[in-house]
């Protein structure tokens, strides 16, 4: 463990540690190397996603130590403990009103931000596209050349605190309005339909072999997949309970930039 991890973990459990001067200097060094990619909350190794638990604890600590500040730009104003991200034109990145980033967020090279918010600790990779409305909670990791469709909502790590940020690989295409929190991994160029909604305890179904095969926080590389239901037994009777069901693959002639329809299109679902 390094000086600086050390020092993370000291105040995580002595919270008191917050009014030295070393400790916010060593969060917000932290938070600046976030802001630049150079830090990840989770990160891809040959073994996998590995994340980074400290690093988030840093991001988390990092609100106590700030001041609630007006910020002003143009006729609009806020007040909050963050500053917003800038200087969108040195880094290459597309924002249009009103898209906002915090700064603690890296946002790549060739990223088109529509009227969208991306939160603190996030990483979305280059070539990504977040539609209007779409929203990239804290600590969320986005690969490269994704897109997240209109009022697409990846959720945080920060209320509340969980273990795993939601990490989408390169190349997924999510549908609108698609709701994935808790940790949920969508595999790289997996395809999912609108409305589609996973949870850490969310069922995904693989339903293109004799005998369904079941998933949890995890949708397969190149799965196509819709919503669905299945029956579960209550106290109260039987009732139908939301999942995802994998359709079928995303087929390896399909071009990377493929729209939602053709890919659902090519796995007979209407659109």
């Amino acid at each position: 463990m390094n000086d600086i991890q050390t020092l993370i973990e000291k105040a995580w459990e002595d919270r008191s540690l917050l009014q030295q001067a070393d400790t916010v200097e060593t969060i917000n060094t932290i938070i600046e190397k976030l802001d630049k990619g150079a830090l990840r909350v989770a990160e891809p190794t040959s073994d996998g996603w590995k994340v980074n638990e400290w690093i988030k604890k840093a991001v988390i600590m990092y609100f106590p130590t700030r001041k609630m500040e007006t910020i002003k730009v143009g006729p609009f104003e806020f007040h909050d403990k963050i500053p917003l991200k800038s200087d969108y034109a040195g880094l290459g990145v597309r924002v249009v009103p009103h898209a906002l980033a915090r700064h603690g967020a890296y946002v790549a090279k060739g990223v088109v931000m529509m009227p969208s918010y991306v939160n603190i600790g996030a990483y979305v990779d280059s070539g990504t596209m977040v539609d209007t409305w779409a929203t990239v909670g804290s600590c969320a990791q986005v690969g490269k050349n994704v897109h997240l469709s209109g009022g697409v909502g990846l959720g945080g790590v920060l209320e509340p605190v969980q273990a795993a940020p939601v990490i989408i690989e390169d190349g997924a295409f999510i549908g609108s309005r698609c709701i994935i929190v808790e940790g949920v991994r969508v595999g790289k160029e997996a395809v999912l339909g609108a409305n589609v909604t996973i949870t850490g305890s969310t069922k995904v179904i693989d339903v293109t072999g004799d005998q369904p095969v079941e998933y949890k926080g995890y949708v397969p590389e190149r799965s196509v997949v819709i919503p669905g239901t299945y029956t579960k037994k209550f106290p109260a009777g039987e009732f139908q309970v939301p999942t995802a069901l994998i359709i079928g693959q995303r087929k390896a002639s399909t071009d990377l930039k493929t729209s939602l329809n053709d890919a659902l299109r090519e796995n007979n679902v209407a659109v």
